[in-house]
């Protein structure tokens, strides 16, 4: 997942924008990438930051980056969403399976915040 997709996700339940992204793990590869700055209108994932609030716009770094595992949580439900493989698993609740939820949760308990560890949306480790 490239950190320029912060920019253009909500929530799929609630519709909270921007998304908290925790990275866990990621890539570099070795591109150059040609955009126009910056690349993000509203919301640089790569410095957790509103764009009008970030002074230097790194989009030739940020756009070599992919986040391969990590999590997304929303702030206003308190639902969150696994980054495995450099994708985001983005599905309602009602298409996601409590034992690969839980499974990520546990793979990663060191680095998921302890709220969604005990508190997450649609699945924590309480529950």
């Amino acid at each position: 997942m490239k950190y320029s997709l912060i920019n253009i996700i909500a929530c799929p339940m609630c519709k909270n924008f921007p998304l908290k992204l925790i990275v866990f793990n990621e890539k570099t590869y070795q591109r150059t990438p040609l955009v126009e700055k910056p690349f993000c209108d509203l919301f640089c994932g790569f410095k957790n930051a509103y764009v009008k609030d970030v002074k230097e716009v790194p989009c030739d770094e940020c756009l070599k980056i992919e986040v391969v595992d990590g999590i997304l949580i929303c702030g206003k439900c308190l639902r969150w969403y696994p980054i495995i493989d450099e994708i985001p698993r983005m599905l309602p609740d009602d298409l996601r399976k409590a034992d690969d939820d839980i499974s990520f949760l546990k793979r990663f308990s060191d680095r998921v915040p302890k709220e969604v560890l005990e508190s997450g949306v649609p699945y924590n480790l309480k529950s």
